[in-house]
């Protein structure tokens, strides 16, 4: 027995040991993850793959009117048309919309009253992966009921093949993004951000999001500089994700430009971080705290719906503001279908994701973007000020590598060890503690890794929790992946 296995508490020996012995019998075929499909192109998400998924939409849908996009990533042209090959297959009409923001494609299928869309993405992931997302009438992406039907369908080979006279058309339909713009507008208010005159520095990560968000922002009255604007899939800017750390850049260019803020987007536009006008790069449920609190200020009493990887302070303002949190699961289709079950108007993730469900209950980068626009231009305040308004916590992040097969023992053993403790298990194992503190520690669903939130009041004690919790789940990983 290894040395460090007999420092573990009473009782994990006994529970590795029946982990070890049943690691091999485990045998799920689950193609869905957090956020749609996601692997390794042409790897994994292979022409081949792509055409079969294709193929199992289309049967699922019954021959239905289809959308399909694909972000800017090298492989999303070839797999995006080896999706149309296997819709078309089944008898689905395509209508290919091209590369486009995911949040474009979705308001698409409700304006065109489509059967559904798939957008072939990776959104955040690096520049070697790709992904495929799948989104119903209503524009929200499939719920994990559906995508079971979707793959029960793939893995047993149900896929429909239409007859050689049936087989569906592959159209083309274009202008999305500027009915997209104009729903962005009808939100807002576009005369009071006009007399601003906004200086707003835009970072598109070399990805989609700078097919839309420099164009509106310029037809509501703002001075517009954009950087990695030019479509890369390599990325060369920098990550697809937007966090503090890859943002220095932006954060230089908005305090040397004298500009009002700074806004980045994730690889597919439904993500917003943004930067004040000082150069300080916030997490998503700051700016998120800031548009909820606006927001219950003109409809108080209403619910508000965000993952327990959200900070504290989304109930700090829904206390003081009459709203009711519901909090979920991570991920943005969890928050998307608990919007539309409870009626909720608004919610919000702490990576940058904002719903905002007069416009669309899902993510949007852009409309998050018109919103915090049109919080400055009526109250007529930096947004640094804004800011400095809300409940003040030190949020830190981190990850561990986390092979997919011992995402579930390592969360029971954890889940073991802190019985006793305030904890709660929607998503993960979240401990809280008396001084407002927290920890969340949950595997990612579409990474072979573990995620970590730490909050605090202090940065002290934000660091300390993140610390003591890293090198307790290291240690669980190291113990499993070498006995």
């Amino acid at each position: 027995m290894s040395q460090a296995l007999k420092m573990l508490p009473k009782g994990a020996e006994e529970r590795f040991a029946r982990i070890r012995n049943g690691r091999t019998t485990r045998n799920r075929r689950r193609l869905f993850g957090t956020n749609g499909i996601r692997g390794l192109a042409n790897v994994k998400l292979t022409p081949e793959f792509a055409m079969k998924i294709g193929g199992a939409i289309g049967t699922f849908l019954e021959e239905g009117h289809m959308l399909v996009g694909y972000d800017g990533r090298i492989s999303s042209p070839m797999l995006a048309k080896a999706v149309i090959a296997g819709l078309t297959s089944t008898g689905c009409t395509v209508y290919n919309v091209g590369m486009t923001p995911t949040p474009a494609i979705q308001y698409a299928v409700r304006y065109h009253k489509m059967d559904g869309a798939v957008m072939v993405t990776a959104s955040h992931n690096p520049p070697e992966y790709n992904g495929i997302k799948v989104i119903a009438d209503d524009g929200i992406e499939l719920s994990r009921q559906r995508e079971i039907e979707v793959e029960d369908i793939f893995s047993d080979d149900r896929i429909r093949k239409a007859k050689w006279n049936a087989v569906g058309e592959a159209r083309q339909l274009p202008r999305i993004l500027d009915v997209y713009r104009d729903g962005i507008k009808k939100h807002i208010d576009v005369t009071a951000i006009q007399k601003k005159r906004f200086h707003v520095i835009v970072d598109s990560g070399n990805a989609v999001g700078g097919l839309v968000a420099p164009y509106l922002l310029r037809e509501i009255g703002c001075k517009v500089t954009t950087m990695n604007a030019n479509i890369d899939g390599t990325f060369p800017g920098r990550t697809p994700e937007p966090r503090p750390e890859s943002l220095g850049e932006l954060s230089s260019i908005v305090s040397v430009a004298d500009a009002d803020l700074g806004v980045a987007y994730d690889g597919d536009a439904d993500r917003s971080i943004f930067v004040d006008e000082r150069g300080e790069v916030y997490w998503g449920d700051r700016t998120f705290g800031l548009i909820e609190r606006s927001f219950l200020q003109d409809n108080p009493g209403e619910k508000i719906v965000t993952p327990v990887s959200s900070s504290i302070l989304i109930k700090d303002v829904a206390d003081e503001y009459g709203g009711d949190v519901v909090w979920t699961k991570v991920g943005s289709i969890i928050v998307a279908h608990t919007m539309k079950k409870v009626k909720a108007k608004l919610g919000g993730e702490e990576n940058g994701g904002v719903f905002y469900a007069p416009h669309q209950p899902v993510r949007d980068g852009a409309m998050t973007t018109a919103l915090i626009l049109d919080i400055m231009a009526k109250t007529g305040k930096k947004l640094s000020k804004l800011l400095a308004e809300l409940p003040r916590y030190h949020i830190k992040k981190d990850k561990i590598t986390c092979p997919n097969e011992l995402k579930k023992p390592i969360l029971e053993e954890l889940t073991q060890q802190i019985r006793g403790m305030s904890v709660d298990t929607t998503d993960g194992v979240k401990i809280g503690f008396p001084d407002k503190s927290s920890i969340l520690i949950r595997p990612s669903g579409t990474e072979p890794i573990y995620r970590f939130y730490a909050e605090g009041k202090t940065r002290k004690r934000t660091t300390q929790l993140l610390t003591e919790y890293k090198a307790k789940a290291d240690q669980l990983v190291d113990e499993l992946t070498n006995n």
